[in-house]
């Protein structure tokens, strides 16, 4: 014996239940939007530790490319969190996210990076991008002397391409016997970083001049800044091709050429001030910029593959 029982809600609990469920979503995205946004660029950051292994001629380290990424994606996303003003201005789509949710998973993503490293001997590589952190938006107070790097021209800039390529260069060349070697890619990294992230200034323009940060873009100029950036994008280059020359790095024709040429076209084309990015202006950037090195990496595998 078998019976078919049907329950049929009364409409306007239905629609009661569909309101709180779509809230719900709402609420939600705005969090995953958080968490979702630093994912790339610690991909990336992952990668440039592997490029970085490849210069120097080095048996790429899996753990530690992995740890490295966990530790970039966990700065960034406390970076987000914190909601600053001029995030604010310039990440809209952030605003209401649970802080609480994004700082315990970045917590969780750098114990478990900082974890890898220490038990490699790099631990102060680890906490590197936090204390230059801390050090760039809270400062340091000694006495009557406060310590702080924001608010400088052109500092958040220096910050990051000195503590991310620091960061690198360490990670990778702590393997290495000749410690020039790791200066030349702390050089490289370095100086590709600080342009990178001046790039982003120009989309950020608005909100970093409410809140009146001097930027590279805001305090010399579109065209000035521009000129600096292509300046040290090839200087960056030439001590990369100068290293390789020496023999102080290996011989990587692909990172060499494909960053080079890429590098190029995305200052030409992303160096420019813009009011509302579009989708398809925001896909060409995340592809030449934080996917560089993810290509990069794909071009070098499939060579390596049609020589074997």
């Amino acid at each position: 014996m078998s019976s078919n029982c049907t329950v049929t809600l009364p409409g306007f609990l239905v629609k009661k239940y569909e309101q709180n469920y779509n809230r719900q979503l709402t609420d939600l995205s705005p969090t995953i939007d958080l968490l979702k946004s630093s994912i790339l660029v610690s991909f990336s950051g992952a990668l440039r530790i592997h490029i970085a292994f490849l210069l120097l001629h080095i048996q790429s380290v899996f753990l530690n490319c992995l740890a490295g990424g966990l530790i970039i994606y966990a700065v960034y996303t406390i970076d987000r969190a914190l909601d600053a003003e001029e995030d604010m201005a310039n990440r809209p789509e952030l605003k209401g996210a649970s802080k609480k949710t994004a700082l315990t998973i970045s917590l969780i993503c750098f114990l478990v990076g900082a974890s890898i490293l220490t038990a490699n001997g790099l631990l102060i590589f680890a906490f590197l991008p936090l204390i230059t952190g801390y050090l760039y938006s809270k400062g340091a107070k000694i006495g009557k002397f406060n310590f702080k790097l924001k608010g400088g021209l052109g500092m958040k800039n220096i910050v990051v391409g000195t503590t991310w390529g620091a960061f690198i260069a360490g990670i990778a060349g702590i393997y290495s016997t000749n410690i020039i070697a790791p200066v030349m890619i702390f050089l490289y990294f370095g100086l590709k970083l600080f342009v990178n992230s001046a790039i982003y200034d120009f989309k950020d323009i608005k909100g970093d001049t409410l809140a009146g940060i001097k930027t590279l873009p805001v305090a010399l100029g579109q065209k000035k800044a521009k000129i600096l950036l292509f300046s040290l994008h090839i200087l960056s280059h030439a001590i990369l091709l100068a290293s390789i020359i020496t023999g102080t790095l290996a011989f990587e024709p692909i990172i060499l050429g494909y960053s080079f040429i890429i590098g190029m076209l995305y200052i030409k084309t992303f160096a420019e001030p813009v009011e509302v990015e579009t989708k398809n202006r925001l896909t060409r950037r995340l592809f030449m910029i934080d996917g560089e090195s993810t290509t990069i990496v794909g071009l070098r595998s499939i060579a390596g593959g049609l020589i074997a």
